[in-house]
């Protein structure tokens, strides 16, 4: 036997297989990336500078990290993605200057499908802004139990002020019982079609039809988004959006506006009774919010969370995790961004394995990153984290 060959194969076998792990291993932690370029041409009306807006960059509209100069061959966007689904559209820096067909009308999404280098072609009709539009007014779709709380009540851990809504069960007045409470974010996007950017979740009309089921009632405290939303949902520092004020936004929930709310309501206060819920950047802090107080908040609706903004979330999570013990229910889309389920599930099993936390999970494979997925999945949420 020649033993010189047979250990020579042995060592290339032995470094093929380390490499395929490596190879593997990259692909897997997210640095597997393609590179998509996109040529632009656009109307001759304007030259200004096009951003690209879409589920890879939280849907901003004039983020200068996704920006395009006019140049000899039009506009030209480079960028590196990890192969899956996106959708996206091109503004001049805000939804009033968004992309419309030639003839002024809303358009759909871009989609973009990508598992290697890929380069595409974009035409745009025209531009929002080019043309006017009558302005018809949104009607309110608020049910009569939604209200006002307050139009502008102060944070003192920010120095800011809020407006908050509140949902009131239907038999609130004319019973003395007292409710659980579910504090949730961005409320000018729970209640009213007329006050909804994208769309409302309609969390009044299911908690209306639910009490008609007989289903345990609760209270909804919504709280307004405001111009440092990014900062304030997030408990961790990401350039270019600068320091993470989430820390202070979870005190704000817990050492002020609940103190408020249980002195002037009739509440049932204790932790089982309390909850916390939210989509994307409201998904994250919905999560830390548990992670943070892990004995005020006894479930959370984490909804498309986004999980890529939050470098520390692991290293919390694992050094916190056996002190949670919560009702914890994630929900993600599979035509959302490519890293949004596997991320998910990452954060998932670090709770799991670390933690005696209750954990439901529900994946739409064609869910998309918008009010109407969440809406359409919110009452399982409650009937199982609130309900039961």
């Amino acid at each position: 036997m020649n033993y010189t060959s047979l250990f020579i194969q042995m060592k290339h076998l032995l470094l093929r297989s380390i490499f395929l792990i490596f190879v593997v291993s990259l692909a897997n932690s997210g640095f597997c990336q393609v590179h998509v370029t996109i040529y632009v041409n656009t109307p001759a009306s304007h030259k200004d500078t096009i951003y690209i807006a879409g589920s890879f960059n939280n849907w901003n509209p004039s983020n200068e990290n996704f920006r395009s100069l006019p140049g000899g061959k039009g506009y030209v966007f480079k960028l590196d993605l990890s192969p899956g689904y996106y959708e996206y559209k091109l503004t001049r820096g805000g939804w009033g200057k968004v992309e419309t067909s030639a003839d002024g009308k809303d358009i759909q999404n871009r989609e973009l499908r990508i598992s290697k280098d890929t380069t595409l072609n974009n035409i745009v009709g025209e531009w929002k802004d080019d043309f006017k539009t009558e302005i018809v007014p949104r009607k309110h779709t608020a049910s009569k139990n939604v209200s006002i709380l307050d139009t502008s009540f102060y944070m003192p851990q920010l120095q800011r002020n809020r407006k908050i809504w509140l949902y009131l069960p239907k038999d609130y007045y004319t019973s003395k019982k007292r409710f659980p409470v579910l504090y949730m974010h961005d409320a000018q996007n729970l209640f009213d079609e007329a006050t909804s950017g994208f769309g409302e979740w309609g969390v009044d009309e299911c908690l209306d039809s639910l009490f008609n089921q007989g289903i345990k009632e609760c209270i909804i405290v919504g709280i307004e988004n405001g111009p440092k939303r990014f900062n304030e949902y997030n408990p961790y520092s990401l350039q270019p959006y600068g320091e993470g004020e989430g820390n202070k936004y979870v005190d704000f929930i817990v050492k002020t506006l609940k103190p408020y709310i249980d002195n002037h309501l009739r509440t049932l206060k204790d932790k089982k009774n309390t909850f916390i819920a939210g989509s994307s950047m409201g998904g994250l802090i919905s999560l830390y919010a548990v992670i943070d107080y892990p004995g005020t908040f006894g479930g959370a609706g984490i909804f498309s969370p986004a999980f890529w903004t939050a470098s520390g979330l692991e290293k919390d999570l694992k050094s916190i995790s056996k002190k949670i013990n919560s009702r914890l229910y994630f929900y993600a889309g599979g035509k959302e961004s490519f890293k949004m389920v596997p991320d998910m599930k990452n954060i998932e099993s670090i709770i799991k394995d670390n933690s005696g936390s209750a954990v439901l999970e529900s994946v739409d494979p064609d869910g998309k990153h918008n009010e109407a997925a969440w809406r359409k999945y919110f009452p399982q949420f409650y009937k199982w984290a609130i309900a039961e």
